[in-house]
């Protein structure tokens, strides 16, 4: 526990890490801030009608309540210009977003045929042209209904269609495929930032030949359980700092509605990173007992990094069966079986049986981790490879 205290208050004063931290967490905010503020952003559009054109004129003003009645957070002004000269003027120096016209102003489309035709100096907005377009369907089946004798009710009887969805998830997949990015980035930068730390803490002492007084006080193995321990707790704390600044900002957001459900996701996230970055903290020190110089952590540490960047780039963007295979795989299933959680593909068991595979990969790294470590750590002269450390250790043990 001396070790590990030692570890955690060295970490948490550490400038680089500090604003490192300080830094994810203002880019999160801004993400979630800019999130928010384009979801309730009303967007502003003025819209030309000519002089006589009352269709258009009507059509608008019918749009423009329809967009606040359904919320679509678009607002419309119409702007009376004289003719299709003047309409053409006001889109070229951007006083008109765009120019409805019926066709019974005198204005005809750019093919020659008449009819209505929202124009636009370059091409209109497509949320302006879907509001447009129902607008003005529902206001001439409006008006031919009426000459028919009949309404557009009564012609549109029992043409509604109602949505179900089968799989019982009300998470989108667009949201799941975020959802899964985030745990993937949230995993690689603690693995990789607190691991890297672990290791920089081995070597440094290593190199130093401090830890050979330390070795006279306090055993290798104790050593490492306490450098893992204090560096699971940095790893885990910053984890739910970010998760839980995420989820709250989530609150502020059209994906509240979600917030049961991604809350839940990341309690799973939690408790599978906490027991599967025992095992990556218990890997990084023995990297770093590998070394015998700062410089030669680039080598020791790089299958590490390149198992966890696969991770990262393989969890986040897997689908199907892949992404059912991968949630029992250690360490994927640090990502893949909270993701597969928030998708609702997963049975209430699966997650325990995931869970249960993690802890017993774990325990087995950790185990040949400190054999390694406590072999490696006293060699010096080099790189030391696994095979020599796992002998040395041997060496060790029958010596003693």
């Amino acid at each position: 526990m001396v070790v590990a205290t030692r570890e955690i208050v060295v970490r948490a004063l550490n400038k680089g890490f500090l604003i490192g931290l300080a830094v994810t967490i203002a880019m999160i905010g801004g993400l979630i801030g800019f999130t928010s503020y384009m979801d309730s952003r009303t967007e502003s559009f003025d819209v030309a009608v000519v002089a006589g054109d009352e269709a258009a004129a009507t059509a608008l003003e019918s749009a423009a309540e329809d967009a606040t009645a359904s919320d679509q957070r678009i607002a419309l002004s119409v702007v009376r210009v004289d003719d299709a000269a003047a309409a053409e003027a006001a889109l070229e120096d951007e006083t008109a977003d765009a120019w409805l016209s019926s066709g019974t102003d005198g204005a005809a489309a750019t093919d020659g045929a008449a009819g209505w035709t929202l124009s636009g100096w370059r091409e209109p907005d497509t949320d302006l042209a879907d509001l447009v377009e129902t607008t003005v369907r529902e206001q001439v089946m409006a008006e031919r209904a009426t000459d028919a004798g009949t309404t557009v009710e009564a012609l549109t009887a029992g043409s509604e269609i109602g949505t179900e969805r089968l799989d019982g998830n009300p998470v989108d997949p667009e949201i799941v495929f975020a959802a899964g990015f985030v745990l993937a980035f949230l995993f690689f930068m603690g693995a990789v930032g607190s691991g890297a730390m672990i290791a920089g803490s081995v070597i440094e002492e290593k190199q130093s030949r401090l830890v050979e007084i330390i070795a006279t006080a306090v055993p290798l193995r104790q050593l490492l359980a306490g450098k893992i321990i204090g560096s699971s707790v940095i790893a885990l704390s910053q984890n739910l700092l970010l998760a839980a600044i995420g989820l709250v900002g989530i609150s502020f957001t059209d994906l509240s509605a979600m917030l049961p459900a991604m809350t839940a996701t990341m309690l799973w996230f939690v408790v599978f990173f906490t027991v599967g970055f025992v095992a990556v903290a218990a890997l990084y020190a023995v990297a770093g007992s590998l070394a015998s110089r700062t410089e030669d952590l680039q080598y020791t540490t790089s299958p590490l990094m390149m198992l966890l960047m696969a991770v990262y780039v393989v969890t986040f963007s897997a689908d199907g069966v892949l992404e059912r295979v991968l949630s029992y795989i250690p360490p994927a299933s640090i990502v893949s079986m909270p993701v597969r959680v928030l998708n609702g593909d997963a049975l209430w068991w699966e997650p325990l049986v995931s869970l249960l595979i993690l802890v017993a990969a774990t325990f087995g790294a950790v185990l040949l981790s400190e054999r390694a470590y406590r072999g490696a750590l006293m060699q010096t002269g080099g790189r030391v490879t696994w095979k020599t450390a796992l002998a040395g250790d041997r060496g060790t043990t029958l010596g003693a």
